[in-house]
């Protein structure tokens, strides 16, 4: 991927991907619409279109098999927000790391840290996914958790609909509840997306260093916000006995799914499920502790267009990684099956 968050625009480019296969542009812009911005209660007031330019490695709609490339413009940048932040680190960015890094930084949203650079990602997730459709493989992700408030998982095909991503649609009001709460104490939140691939066949992953599971958490844990994954039952197989956590295999497939889909870093022909855990927007309108470019102790209190919390426009996130590892993994088995 490419561009900033107040630049011109955002960029990604897609190599790997077989010729002849159909673009479709209304899954793409489906996806698109639910990571932009200005569409649900917790998220920014600023407004994109995310409009998406095709610039090369599709012809009439098929793909080429050569490089694909898309172009999303930014169209409401206000840059003047952050000239404050000019010489400042705002505690919980990377306004620090970068500075350390490179010597140099796009103060405006983040630059390149900035969370409008997943835009891209989406895009080529969605490609990604129907890539996997023709392999019987679909991908979902929906929300289990806002603000340490946990859901029952009872409606998940509906989660798309509800304003969280909610794998309940009755646990909407209550998160809405503690999003106002939050949000008047000039605060943010943090949450937990599940992402649950099915159709998977067994036999997708490497033994060793590019294990299905591994590469799941890498790519997973590549996007800004989240700060843990877990696969299948995950932290919680520590605490378990190794009777209660081993999946008994039968006739009919394995009776459970404590391992989420995985063994040996090998798919094993059932749902491949991992979570990530979202940390709060680093942008809170609270005072809080910091220095500036020269060292010296001052306070700030982040202002602009900030989301309250990553979610829901983090799911088709989650989604659109978990979608590029495993038509990554897909290829890979294909290739070695020639």
């Amino acid at each position: 991927t490419f561009g900033e968050s107040h630049g011109e625009g955002l960029g990604v480019i897609i190599d790997g991907l077989e010729r002849g296969f159909t673009v479709d542009t209304d899954h793409l812009l489906r996806q698109m619409a639910r990571r932009r911005p200005g569409g649900n209660p917790l998220g920014t007031e600023r407004k994109e279109g995310d409009a998406i330019e095709i610039l090369s490695g599709v012809f009439e709609g098929v793909t080429t098999g050569t490089s694909i490339g898309f172009f999303i413009a930014n169209e409401d940048q206000h840059s003047k927000d952050y000239d404050k932040l000019k010489s400042v680190y705002r505690p919980g960015h990377g306004d620090i790391t970068y500075q350390a890094k490179y010597g140099v930084r796009d103060h405006r949203g983040g630059g390149r840290s900035s969370g409008r650079e997943t835009a891209s990602r989406v895009a080529g997730g969605a490609i990604a996914a129907e890539f996997l459709r023709t392999r019987g493989i679909e991908v979902t992700a929906y929300t289990v958790e806002v603000g340490a408030i946990p859901c029952p998982r009872t409606a998940v095909d509906a989660a798309h609909e509800t304003p969280f991503n909610a794998a309940d649609p009755f646990i909407v009001p209550v998160w809405e509840e503690r999003v106002r709460q939050v949000r008047s104490e000039g605060d943010t939140l943090g949450g937990i997306v599940e992402v649950v691939a099915t159709g998977v066949p067994a036999g997708l992953g490497e033994p060793v260093m590019d294990k299905l599971d591994a590469r799941l958490a890498y790519a997973l844990m590549g996007i800004g916000a989240v700060k843990g994954v877990e696969i299948g039952t995950g932290f919680e197989a520590a605490r378990m006995l190794g009777s209660q956590n081993n999946d008994p295999i039968t006739p009919e497939g394995f009776s459970s799914n404590n391992s989420g889909g995985v063994l040996a870093g090998i798919s094993n022909g059932d749902a491949v499920v991992a979570r990530v855990g979202v940390k709060p927007i680093p942008s809170i309108s609270t005072e809080q502790q910091t220095v500036d470019a020269d060292g010296n102790p001052t306070t700030i209190r982040i202002g602009g267009r900030h989301d309250i919390c990553a979610i829901p426009r983090i799911n088709p996130v989650v989604r659109a990684m978990t979608c590029l590892v495993l038509a990554d993994m897909v290829l890979l088995q294909e290739a070695g099956k020639r």
